[in-house]
């Protein structure tokens, strides 16, 4: 998905952009909620919209962004206790001026977060307490994706959990990010991964937390297979 990202921003044209999955769809409103919002707030200073997303009765999903707020990052939104997922609707411009997601040679998931952690740093969003997207939601079908993922994926966990240490708003978030990172060098079978961290001494603390982590990993997805 993150490799067919890269070709669709190469490609778009039209100020803003946002990603749709193949099972979601808009609200027949929704593209004239978002560019009446935009001619009316936008400006240089932001990165573009964070909206709400519906699951297909109308139940929001997660929990709704700040109220009293005209902006935030995304990270910020998480920080504050903000749950679930929320509509990104990015200046192409913007997007674009920040680097490709890599590839990796056998593997198909870097997370998007990896652009949108980089653009927290520079810019905020507007917050548009709408929902615009309506979504196939599962509870329980991500998670248990997500499993599979790290073991499928161990080279693009290991990449964003690298720019999280650095990144990631608060010590805690921090050192989670330490422990996939531990996780996902023992599915690697990388002796160097402390050497190659950006936060050696987090590393080695979190050590332990990752191999119990990589060991529950491995469990689910024994449990899963079955």
């Amino acid at each position: 998905m993150h490799g067919a990202h890269n070709a669709a921003y190469r490609l778009i044209k039209t100020e803003l952009n946002t990603c749709i999955d193949s099972d979601d769809y808009m609200p027949d409103d929704a593209i004239e909620i978002i560019v009446d919002f935009w001619k009316q707030h936008s400006n240089k200073e932001v990165a573009g919209i964070i909206a709400l997303d519906v699951d297909f009765s109308g139940n929001l999903i997660g929990t709704r962004l700040p109220e009293g707020l005209t902006r935030t990052t995304l990270g910020g939104f998480y920080n504050r206790g903000g749950r679930g997922d929320k509509k990104l609707i990015y200046r192409t411009d913007v997007i674009n001026s920040y680097p490709e997601y890599p590839l990796f040679k056998g593997e198909k998931y870097v997370s998007l977060g990896y652009k949108y952690e980089l653009i927290d740093q520079d810019y905020e969003l507007l917050i548009l307490n709408e929902p615009v997207c309506c979504v196939n939601y599962q509870p329980d079908g991500s998670t248990m994706n997500m499993y599979r993922q790290y073991i499928r994926n161990p080279q693009g966990f290991t990449f964003i959990r690298k720019q999280s240490m650095v990144l990631a708003p608060t010590a805690k978030r921090r050192f989670m990010e330490a422990i996939h990172y531990v996780s996902s060098s023992i599915m690697l079978r990388n002796k160097r991964f402390i050497q190659e961290s950006p936060k050696p001494w987090l590393v080695i603390t979190a050590i332990p937390f990752g191999i119990l982590w990589y060991a529950y990993i491995r469990y689910k997805t024994r449990i899963i297979a079955k």
